[in-house]
């Protein structure tokens, strides 16, 4: 018996790196797959290697940054194996630059991809899984969107989104028997290897942990031992595990009376300001 079994699958941005990891994985355990990615090419090749496994697979070519890909990824989920059961927004690129150095090219291009498309996936897949009245959309993210990174405007923006995003869908979908959470991989992948060898030391040194260890994360996540978890961010590098703090006040002062600006001067001279928390430290 698999930990996904009788799981109907997508994950998107899966030709390739993390996302092809997570498809062989969830496919280990039981889960039948939609894969996608915009290689036709290197599509074809991993669901050829999921085949093999036995897995049952379909593949949708495409960006998920095109409203007809979203809605075609749900739509064979349902007509190929009855239903969904899981949505897993992969997806992304970079176009990294300095905020100075940024193109309009550079943003639009990252959100349209790492933003744009999940939302699109998650609309579709929350309609099917509505009529369901079950189901679950996992966001995948990234520190850059829970703590900033250097050069990366554009996909810490996306990423960030991608929080807001769950953390409403949770809110609004619950109603119907729909969870939404998120995943921060801590990976070495096709994105964070230029990172590594920037840094010149291994990628286990700096915390990032091989892709198909950590994608026994995602296989937990999706599976029903997670069944209790809603709006939730998990983070895993394959040796460390933790869960994310929604952001939250600190430091509250409350009066009856509405706040001088000369009160504000007083209580915050007395208080330093929250640090930049750093996985890195």
């Amino acid at each position: 018996m698999g930990r996904l079994d009788g799981k109907r699958m997508v994950i998107t941005g899966s030709s390739r790196s993390l996302g092809r990891h997570f498809a062989l994985a969830c496919a280990a355990e039981g889960a039948s797959l939609i894969i996608n990615g915009t290689n036709e090419e290197a599509l074809a090749g991993v669901a050829k290697e999921l085949a093999a496994l036995g897995t049952p697979v379909r593949a949708v070519t495409g960006s998920v940054a095109d409203t007809q890909v979203c809605n075609a990824l749900v739509e064979t989920c349902v007509s190929e194996f009855g239903g969904i059961d899981v949505m897993v927004n992969n997806a992304g690129i970079v176009r990294d630059r300095t905020l100075l150095k940024m193109s309009d090219e550079d943003f639009d291009e990252v959100i349209a991809v790492n933003l744009r498309g999940p939302f699109l996936c998650t609309r579709a897949a929350a309609l099917a899984m509505r009529e369901a009245q079950s189901g679950h959309i996992i966001q995948i993210t990234s520190a850059s969107g829970l703590v900033g990174n250097f050069g990366q405007t554009n996909y810490a923006a996306a990423k960030a989104g991608l929080m807001g995003m769950m953390y409403t869908a949770a809110k609004e979908l619950s109603r119907y028997g729909i969870r939404c959470n998120a995943m921060w991989p801590v990976a070495r992948t096709d994105m964070t290897q230029p990172m590594i060898d920037k840094a010149g030391k291994s990628a286990q040194a700096l915390g990032f942990g091989e892709p198909q260890d950590v994608a026994q994360g995602l296989v937990w996540l999706a599976s029903d031992a997670a069944s209790a978890f809603n709006s939730q961010c998990l983070t895993f590098n394959g040796l460390k595990t933790a869960l994310w703090h929604s952001p939250r006040e600190d430091n509250i002062k409350q009066e009856q009376e509405p706040i001088s600006i000369e009160a504000l001067e007083g209580y915050y001279a007395e208080i330093d300001p929250l640090p930049l928390y750093s996985s890195r430290a």
